[in-house]
């Protein structure tokens, strides 16, 4: 048989370095964030494309180290005659009994199996004996880029594959981040107490014979004709925009000022035509820039009755005995919720620094894995608002991956540097942290945790929960001394 020349990626059997998704400590919960990136960079560019991440091979040369390695010609011929022999006891071909197949027979008919065979028997070990000896721990899987294999004769093969990059964090105890004021002041609390006192409100018809006043909400029936901007009617228009039954604040907030001024001092029964021109900012795409000449009939008025703030209403929103039992707990809610979220943003701004004040090449394979979580956390998030399946296979996942990479990469810089600085201070996970956090997805899986914890085991995930922990830990004790 002639040498073999690869550039297959080989089971070595070596356990790379595999990190969970990386960055400044994030949930593993997939945000509304990456759900609207993912929607809005794949808005125009759909196509038919199954959710494979086929990124190929390539490494970072500045991260990419290459054994050479020789394995003597006595140990091949033995890997060869033990792979013969085994082929020769399981081979059925017709006209040769069970195991009495002559072995060129076999060494021909299975020349390509067995060859793998031998590769898969040898490589591992000597890869993994000759890192060893270099003291290097890959991170990514290796990947052979010549080998020569012949029975009798010394096998040779070169290995490349990433490792970590040396980061020097000179100086990082000195960064500095402004410590955010995270008193809850009464003006939050009163918008917040008056929103959930809207969100129990009751409409009620008004019986009347009144106009539509500010306050009010009118029950409106319509149909709008689009135009662009030029007054012509475009190709939406033939499908005019149509409501019977949509309900309409006077004066609200959220309610288009064309349709306040029209609507305001009309009763019930006027029909009225009115057009409305919407800013190119318009959150309706459709609408955006465009004109609309609508059609309106006011079919009924109905007012907003707020509940009372009593110890009624304080039993109705949970355990509570009265009014101010419940005052109490949500200003006690909300002043942990600013807190978290505030100190969690100043958090994400000291690792930001760290990341621009350090730069250093990163391993394509981690990178990759890092645009992976990023864009599966955003699937799941584009999920759970209602994208189905087929919708999924149509967006273009190379132009998405394209699109995370700058933000993958930053949250993977951050994460390196976090484990360096942790090794540098020595922090570690304690067990009763890692029972703690188990517990806790335990419960939110609702599965008993020695099944979570035997899952985990299996497929390494206990080991991302505690790499990522551990950067937890390190920027919470980063932000208590360096925030000012």
């Amino acid at each position: 048989m002639s040498p073999t020349e690869s550039t297959t990626t080989p089971q070595t059997g070596e356990d790379t370095q595999q990190p969970t998704e990386t960055g400044a400590p994030a949930s593993t919960l997939a945000t509304n964030e990456e759900a609207n990136s993912l929607a809005e960079t794949s808005a125009d560019a759909a196509h038919d494309h199954d959710h494979t991440h086929d990124h190929g091979p390539t490494l970072n040369p500045e991260c990419t180290r290459q054994v050479d390695v020789e394995v003597p010609a006595d140990e091949v011929s033995r890997a060869f005659a033990t792979v013969v022999k085994q082929y020769r006891r399981a081979a059925r071909i017709p006209g040769f009994r069970a195991g009495k197949v002559p072995e060129s027979v076999i060494r021909r008919k299975f020349a390509d199996q067995i060859q793998q065979d031998v590769l898969e028997q040898i490589l591992p070990p000597h890869f993994r004996a000759e890192i060893e000896k270099q003291g290097v721990q890959p991170v990514s899987q290796p990947q052979v880029t010549s080998m020569h294999l012949v029975d009798g004769e010394p096998m040779r093969f070169q290995a490349a594959f990433e490792v970590l990059p040396a980061i020097d964090i000179a100086g990082y105890d000195q960064v500095k981040v402004d410590r955010p004021n995270t008193t809850l002041d009464d003006a939050e609390f009163e918008s917040e107490l008056a929103h959930v006192r809207d969100s129990h409100a009751i409409m009620e018809p008004v019986e009347e014979d009144r106009p539509l006043a500010d306050g009010d909400f009118a029950q409106i029936r319509f149909t709008g004709l689009v135009h662009g901007g030029d007054g012509s009617a475009e190709g939406d228009a033939a499908k005019p925009i149509e409501g019977d039954d949509a309900t309409v604040e006077i004066g609200g907030p959220n309610t288009v000022e064309a349709f306040t001024e029209a609507l305001r001092g009309a009763k019930v029964g006027q029909q009225m035509q009115f057009e409305v021109s919407y800013p190119e900012d318009f959150t309706e795409k459709r609408l955006a820039g465009k004109s609309v000449a609508y059609d309106v009939e006011v079919k009924g008025i109905r007012k907003k009755i707020l509940p009372e703030l009593d110890d009624a209403f304080a039993k109705q929103m949970g355990e509570y005995e009265t009014i101010d039992q419940f005052k109490q707990k949500l200003r006690e809610h909300m002043a942990n919720d600013k807190r978290r979220r505030l100190e969690s943003e100043a958090k994400d701004k000291l690792v930001g620094s760290f990341v621009e004040r350090y730069q250093f090449p990163v391993p394509e394979s981690l990178l990759q894995q890092q645009i992976d979580a990023r864009l599966d956390r955003g699937l799941r998030a584009l999920a759970a608002q209602g994208m189905t399946t087929e919708q999924m296979r149509n967006l273009d996942f190379t132009r998405l991956r394209t699109a995370q990479r700058e933000s993958a990469m930053n949250e993977l810089r951050g994460s390196l540097i976090l484990d360096r600085i942790a090794t540098v201070e020595n922090i570690e996970v304690a067990e009763e942290e890692m029972e703690s956090q188990l517990q806790l997805l335990a419960y939110q899986a609702r599965e008993p945790i020695e099944v979570l914890r035997k899952r985990l085991t299996e497929d390494g995930g206990l080991t991302r929960i505690r790499e990522q922990l551990r950067r937890e830990k390190t920027v919470n004790q980063l932000f208590e001394r360096l925030a000012a």
